[in-house]
């Protein structure tokens, strides 16, 4: 095998700080009214169903969006479609900042919601086109950190500026965030070496080119793929309700302020950057590339996880500590099957494509939630429960996924 060139390494570099911190950024656009929507509900005068009704309308519109964004992205390229993207969620949540409404906040965030869908099927056929089937469980694992420390940093300084300077400054301050990282995303992305009169990856290793041909929307991808979207859908119930509505239960629940409560909060994704790390190089280092393992262990640890959080978190020490399990067995399997196993399922020519809708039927989880939660947002252990049962149902579809590697009828 013969080594990369050297300028194929330098853009590799470049190509992945700015896919990484492209959709580091979107969750600083991304964040805010989750954890500002207590405080926004307490001065707007917005009940716990409008403030769901909100959250959903971002969400059905980013679900919308994924399937959209997907075929878009495969056509016009990931490069145009993460730049819009970008730029009308900056738009987007200056208005929001500017707004007072419940009828203005739902719209633009609708509006969010859609061009926040460009994010992550459009970075992922990115690296797609930049890395190899080979390295792409240790690559990713690491490049999938992203929306971890996005969410921390975001609740972070979401939290931060609430507290000192109120709502509206927090939307203000996530758009200057992501549209100094538009700028280095603009100088620093192409969609493939071949944009650059460089060799593909796999040519300039010397290694077969099973990812160049055209993308076969044969039965066995589509099952593939809608597996992994059912499974996903489980994992993006659990994970959007955590996002959106943890924050809200530490604050009315355990007595904490709304900035504590968003710190807090963050407690989720640290964890979760580590559950991503470790599945990443665990699935290359032991599982030979093949996701679907390390996911049945990991989310068979989710439902063990939800299990403690719904029977022993009644304090705040051990509700915390749960948040930590469940981030970081949740994690691992999420950037996994939507990252690598998103490229290994649609190739290098359809992972945009796959990668959309492997969200977008995870997204439709996300909706879900929020509707379900809002309605019962004054109930925690409702909500633990919903959680729970969520967990077993991706244990359930992980597990028909498993048993069809090992019989063979996953081979595509």
């Amino acid at each position: 095998m013969s080594e990369l060139p050297r300028q194929l390494i330098a853009w590799r570099w470049r190509i992945f700080a700015a896919t990484w911190l492209s959709y580091f950024g979107y969750y600083f656009c991304r964040k805010p009214y989750y954890i500002a929507k207590s405080t926004i509900a307490t001065e707007l005068s917005f009940s716990g169903e409008q403030v769901g009704q909100i959250g959903a309308a971002y969400l059905v519109a980013y679900t919308i969006g994924q399937f959209a964004n997907g075929a878009l992205g495969q056509r016009a390229g990931a490069r145009l479609l993460v730049l819009l993207g970008m730029g009308l969620s900056i738009a987007v949540n200056v208005g929001m900042g500017l707004s007072g409404s419940y009828l203005s906040f739902l719209v633009l965030m609708a509006v969010n919601g859609f061009a926040q869908s460009s994010g992550w099927s459009g970075n992922v056929g990115t690296m797609a086109a930049w890395f190899g089937q080979r390295e792409r469980g240790r690559v990713m694992g690491i490049w999938a950190t992203n929306f971890q420390a996005g969410g921390v940093a975001a609740n972070t300084m979401a939290a931060w500026v609430l507290h000192h300077y109120g709502w509206q400054s927090a939307f203000f301050v996530g758009s200057l965030v992501l549209g100094g990282i538009w700028a280095f995303f603009l100088l620093n992305q192409r969609n493939r070496p071949e944009d650059l009169g460089l060799p593909s990856v796999e040519e300039a290793a010397d290694r077969e080119a099973g990812d160049e041909g055209p993308m076969r929307w044969t039965s066995t991808l589509v099952t593939n793929m809608l597996l992994a979207g059912s499974f996903y859908f489980f994992l993006k119930f659990i994970r959007y309700a955590l996002w959106s509505w943890a924050p809200w239960f530490l604050e009315r629940s355990f007595g904490l302020k709304g900035d504590d409560a968003g710190y807090y909060s963050t407690i989720f994704d640290v964890a979760g950057i580590f559950g991503v790390l470790f599945a990443g190089w665990i699935s290359d280092r032991y599982f030979t590339s093949r996701r679907v393992g390390i996911c049945l262990w990991m989310t068979a640890g989710l439902v063990l996880s939800c299990v403690i959080l719904l029977f022993f978190g009644q304090s705040l020490p051990v509700f915390a500590v749960c948040l930590a399990l469940v981030g970081f067995t949740l994690y691992g399997p999420d950037a996994l099957m939507t990252g690598a196993g998103a490229m290994d399922i649609g190739s290098r020519r359809g992972a945009v494509a796959v990668a959309g809708v492997i969200n977008g039927m995870g997204s439709l989880g996300s909706v879900v939630q929020e509707l379900v939660i809002g309605k019962s947002s004054g109930d925690i252990q409702a909500v633990l429960r919903l959680l729970l049962g969520s967990a077993f149902g991706a244990l359930v579809v992980i597990g028909i996924m498993g048993w069809r590697n090992r019989t063979g009828r996953a081979a595509v």
